[in-house]
């Protein structure tokens, strides 16, 4: 059993440095991307927060959801964030898998700067969104009364680029369209393309749906907000996805082209089909000219 452990162990560290060294390629031709990405992450976090300097609460508007739906409550409110939380991490993790499994679909770095793609544009259409047309905040921090419902002015420019954990959990005012349904959908449509699990990618389906509802039901969100992402982002990542180019997939098997060269090594004739000749074998040998020869005559 020892032995045994030794042995995996082993291949797993060759199979973990390898896909180090292949990852680490890519990344050194696409660490623009990624970064690129990673800036707009930033930027998004900004214009959220800039939307609440100018968020006004107000009476919270009639919604079908939540006329449909119980409202969870402040105490429950956790729910619909726990299950964002397992379906991102869910999602990392499963990126990074090629530096674990033996069957691997993608590569990390490309995945990434895939999926950054399809967020950055979502995210551009949401800015553009919730800028237009400031809705009250439903959830219970935003409406009268709260004391986190509007932002004081900044004092400082620092202050302005300054994005604040708390404030990311108590934002007000960016409202349409939901920007947990852009993440969980986009990780769902990649996981459907290039996951192998046909079992997780209609669980990844269920899941999107619930948070849906658990986001409405928890009043984070008006359903308007979570319809409007279905549709915007799905077709997003159905467009960018024909513009992009394709992943290369690492499922495919490459088999060795056999030349005539090699064709004729192998079966002992030529190309041409004129110097195939027929061998019939007599007492288990024959010539090179193809005459038969016989033990027997030659001991006469």
């Amino acid at each position: 059993m020892t032995l045994y452990i030794r042995r995996e162990s082993s291949k797993l560290w060759k199979r973990f440095c390898s896909e180090i060294t292949t990852e680490i390629g890519l990344l050194a031709e696409n660490w623009k991307y990624l970064l690129a990405g990673l800036i707009c992450q930033y930027i998004h976090g900004l214009a959220a927060k800039g939307v609440h300097y100018i968020h006004r609460p107000g009476p919270t508007l009639q919604d079908l959801g939540f006329f449909l739906l119980p409202e969870l409550g402040q105490e429950r409110s956790y729910i619909s964030e726990t299950v964002f939380t397992s379906v991102f991490v869910s999602f990392f993790l499963w990126t990074f898998h090629p530096f674990i499994l033996k069957s691997k679909k993608i590569y990390t770095v490309l995945i990434w700067c895939r999926v950054l793609a399809f967020l950055v544009a979502c995210q551009f259409l949401r800015v553009i969104t919730f800028y237009s047309t400031q809705l009250p905040g439903p959830n219970y921090h935003c409406r009268e009364g709260s004391k986190v419902s509007r932002l004081p002015w900044p004092k400082s420019a620092l202050e302005v680029l300054e994005i604040n954990p708390h404030g990311v959990m108590y934002g007000c005012g960016d409202l349409i369209f939901s920007s947990h349904m852009i993440f969980t959908l986009v990780f769902v449509l990649t996981y459907q393309k290039y996951g192998t699990k046909r079992f997780i990618k209609l669980f990844g389906w269920l899941i999107a749906f619930v948070q849906s509802l658990l986001i409405i039901a928890s009043r984070k969100h008006y359903s308007v907000d979570v319809v409007v992402a279905w549709y915007t982002v799905n077709l997003v990542v159905f467009c960018l996805d024909k513009k992009l180019p394709e992943l290369p997939d690492r499922t495919t098997v490459l088999l060795p082209v056999i030349s005539k060269e090699s064709h004729k090594l192998l079966n002992g004739n030529g190309v041409d089909p004129a110097d195939w000749r027929p061998r019939a074998q007599v007492n288990g040998k024959i010539d090179s000219n193809g005459v038969h020869t016989d033990n027997s005559m030659n001991g006469a």
